[in-house]
């Protein structure tokens, strides 16, 4: 019986050996490895867009000289609005809105609820386009990767309406543009597909504070003035809650199956009880909450009445500047 208890710890150290060291987005054997393009396509729309958006701009034929003079005036038509008007280098607010950014009052009385979906294309200037383009890639790309173009191109845009829907909850005169939404969701969706797939993974509760830290200071940031916290908040929820549905992984059982020897016991059940009770609460939680928040949208409600504090969560007034604007 000696072999035989040899090659119980050779099967042991086989399992933890086989382990994913960190939640990187390996692929399993038996797992298929999907060719990004639904991303990289996402990565060309948001481009397209803006150089569109800058084609309508027209800086040099809609701004009067009184206003200031245009940024990088040998673009021609592309060249972008007076610093003090937009310092992210793009277009006017006039130009935004006229692309579909995303404004309470066209969304709740002009019955222009299409903006909750274009907004997440557009963007304020060069910056904003390239530090959320730049998020996409290094996120993005390895998610679709693991996850197909299905899962992860649903949880970018379902993300981005959440966020969209609770930003036009509490915002109202303001307009509202950019992905930010749509990429917190997928880091959302990254911290829940490491929660309901925990016995694949070693190093869990390093992964675990090293993402939540990322999340806390992406999410601390937006407490400046100008920017859109409850977008990323939205998207941030909802791509979490998601994350549970669409990113749901055999257990580390089922999937050693294919590295053990032929004939060895193993799990016959691919997910886990808790996976399943993890999957069904986060389903019920995406359906109420978008039916809520819609249903509070298109009636007019203001979340701000409900929640007095919650506009601390976008804006923290100190010495140096105010929220009022």
């Amino acid at each position: 019986m000696a072999t035989s208890h040899a090659d119980v710890e050779k099967g042991a150290r086989r399992k933890e050996v086989g382990k994913v060291p960190s939640p990187l987005y390996p692929q399993h054997e038996g797992e298929r490895e999907w060719v990004p393009w639904i991303v990289p396509s996402f990565l060309v729309a948001n481009i397209v867009v803006f150089v569109l958006t800058m084609y309508a701009n027209n800086c040099p034929l809609h701004t009067p000289p009184r206003s200031g003079k245009c940024i990088a005036r040998f673009l021609g038509r592309f060249s972008f609005q007076p610093l003090h008007e937009n310092p992210l280098l793009g277009p006017s607010s006039a130009t935004l809105q006229k692309m579909g950014a995303l404004v309470w009052d066209k969304v709740v009385h002009e019955h222009q609820g299409y903006r909750l979906i274009t907004s997440i294309w557009l963007h304020a200037g060069v910056l904003h386009l390239v530090a959320n383009m730049l998020s996409l890639i290094f996120i993005g790309l390895r998610l679709e990767q693991q996850f197909g173009y299905v899962r992860i191109g649903a949880i970018y845009l379902l993300s981005g309406l959440g966020g969209s829907v609770l930003s036009s909850l509490f915002i109202r005169n303001h307009i509202s543009v950019g992905a930010s939404g749509a990429l917190f969701g997928l880091l959302g969706a990254m911290l829940s597909e490491l929660l309901t797939n925990w016995t694949i993974y070693t190093n869990k509760v390093a992964a675990v504070i090293t993402l939540l830290f990322v999340i806390a200071v992406n999410l601390a940031l937006g407490i400046l003035p100008h920017v859109n916290n409850f977008a990323h908040i939205g998207g941030f929820l909802t791509g979490f809650l998601l994350g549970f549905v669409l990113l749901m992984r055999p257990h580390f059982g089922w999937m050693e199956r294919y590295s053990l020897p032929s004939g060895s016991p193993c799990s016959s059940k691919k997910y886990l009880v808790y996976q399943w009770i993890l999957l069904a609460i986060a389903t019920a939680l995406v359906i109420v909450g978008f039916a809520v928040g819609m249903t509070m949208l298109f009636r007019g409600e203001n979340a701000n009445d409900s929640c007095h504090w919650c506009h601390y969560l976008s804006c923290v007034p100190t010495s140096r500047w105010t929220c009022s604007n």
